[in-house]
């Protein structure tokens, strides 16, 4: 279609329709499919191809791995305390801390981008006997996952720290293993001393 044409009917278009269609939307209408064709391979596809693109939830999940793990450590070393920590700290980091991470992945995967910005670790976990390390909760304060250390004592084995987490899936009721210590065949100090 020759240039004079397609411009006159740019601009018979845009007056009949009093504005209501540009005149970048009535040329759009004008261009053949060999225009088109031409036009796709321009910069100017290639950024509403950019457009298109969703959010890289990828890189967004392993950003709120990574920040999670940091905080599942520091939470963990807390709770240990100076008694406990010194003692189990290359064990759990080989060990439990690897399958803190996994469980935080398999949760991470059941929000997408966004809403991933919406999740928060607790920030104190429990002291004494209590079990909690800490939990991951969503913007509403509903648990999400949560993330506990039990002592025990199997007959003539001494004592042994078990590792494990619960999720929101079943309230909370199955045990879900990350691991296990030992500590000795000695009591070993409260939580956080």
């Amino acid at each position: 279609m020759p240039a004079w044409l397609r411009k006159s009917l740019v601009v018979m278009i845009s007056i009949f329709t009093f504005g209501m269609v540009s005149p970048a939307q009535a040329n759009g209408f004008l261009t053949t499919t060999g225009e088109r064709a031409e036009k796709s391979s321009s910069a100017e596809t290639s950024y509403f191809d950019k457009l298109d693109t969703p959010v890289d939830e990828e890189a967004e999940r392993d950003k709120f791995i990574g920040w999670a793990m940091k905080e599942a450590e520091q939470q963990s070393f807390q709770k240990f305390g100076t008694k406990i920590g010194p003692v189990i700290e290359d064990e759990f980091r080989q060990t439990i801390l690897p399958n803190i991470e996994k469980a935080i992945e398999t949760v991470s995967i059941q929000y997408p981008g966004e809403k991933l910005n919406s999740l928060r670790i607790t920030e104190m976990p429990g002291g004494g006997e209590s079990e909690k390390i800490f939990h991951i909760i969503d913007d509403n304060g509903k648990d999400i996952i949560r993330f506990h250390v039990r002592r025990d004592q199997p007959p003539k084995e001494g004592f042994w720290f078990n590792f494990h987490y619960h999720t929101y899936h079943d309230s909370f009721q199955t045990h879900y293993e990350l691991g296990r210590i030992f500590w000795d065949k000695n009591t070993p100090p409260k939580w956080k001393s």
